[in-house]
């Protein structure tokens, strides 16, 4: 019997990635109950600028609108990204399939400076034309948000129908079942930590974004990160960090949550699928 040796030079060298990684996350969230005015000076531990931020109506007020977008985003990106793996996965080599998967995927590899040009470009002529949308806002920003974010919805759920097996959609039409009760029923179920996986990932890339909000936002439409930037120039607020300390607890209780979630609903379909074996042997 074999056993492998962890390498002591691997172990280090994991070691150093994870506290490059990890470190300054670590130092913000100490930093975030200094006493002090100045960020980089430790002067006692205080919840103050906590009590600050609660009082701060526009930083209030650019969280919540960048929350209800990252929550309309992700939901549609979600819908418009399964419904695009789907088709690329499962419909097999149609005409212009290649240029249905590279205009799907092109976002993942444009600058998101490309991408939020070519949008603000594309309200402002649609105004022009049909005079709609009047003016930039939230519904530009959902639209652009939605744009980019189901690409990468579209590569996660592409890559996990592909390693599914397909025996089983088959099984179930050879029995009568209809190809919407087959999605439904069956390949919906299979492809749930993946659609979870995509939603997180998309919440998060629209939550964060700002290259893309910077140009189809309006004066009214502010977002979280555009808020941070314009306050960051004037000068680090201990504030700002009281912020990324609370956002950085919420993504990881949201990322938790949702990793319990789905390794219930795995264990559960897998005991599922043994005691639907045991009962057909």
């Amino acid at each position: 019997m074999s056993t492998t040796r962890r390498s002591p030079l691997l172990s280090v060298w994991l070691l150093l990635c994870y506290t490059f990684l990890y470190a300054p996350i670590v130092i913000l969230i100490i930093f975030s109950f200094n006493e002090s005015k100045l960020v980089t000076v430790w002067a006692g531990f205080s919840t103050k600028w906590y009590g600050e931020l609660l009082q701060d109506r526009q930083m209030l007020s650019a969280a919540w609108l960048s929350l209800r977008l990252a929550l309309m985003s992700a939901t549609a990106a979600v819908a418009l990204g399964t419904l695009a793996g789907l088709v690329m996965a499962r419909f097999g080599r149609f005409r212009g399939h290649n240029i249905f998967a590279s205009m799907i995927t092109a976002p993942l590899v444009m600058p998101e400076v490309i991408t939020g040009l070519s949008m603000l470009l594309l309200f402002v002529s649609m105004e022009k034309v049909i005079g709609w949308p009047a003016g930039r806002g939230m519904i530009t920003l959902w639209i652009a948000h939605v744009t980019f974010c189901a690409a990468f919805v579209a590569v996660v759920i592409t890559s996990r129908l592909r390693e599914m097996d397909v025996s089983i959609e088959e099984a179930a039409m050879d029995l009568g079942a209809p190809p919407f009760k087959v999605f439904t029923a069956i390949t919906l179920p299979i492809i749930m930590p993946a659609i979870a996986s995509g939603w997180l990932l998309a919440f998060t890339l629209s939550l964060d974004d700002l290259d893309i909000s910077s140009f189809v936002a309006g004066p009214g439409a502010t977002t979280l990160p555009m808020k941070v930037f314009s306050s960051v120039r004037l000068g680090v607020s201990p504030k700002i960090n009281a912020l990324a300390t609370i956002v950085v607890l919420f993504v990881s209780v949201c990322a938790v949550v949702a990793g319990i979630l789905m390794f219930r609903a795995e264990r559960r379909r897998k005991f599922e699928i043994q005691a639907a074996m045991r009962d057909r042997a």
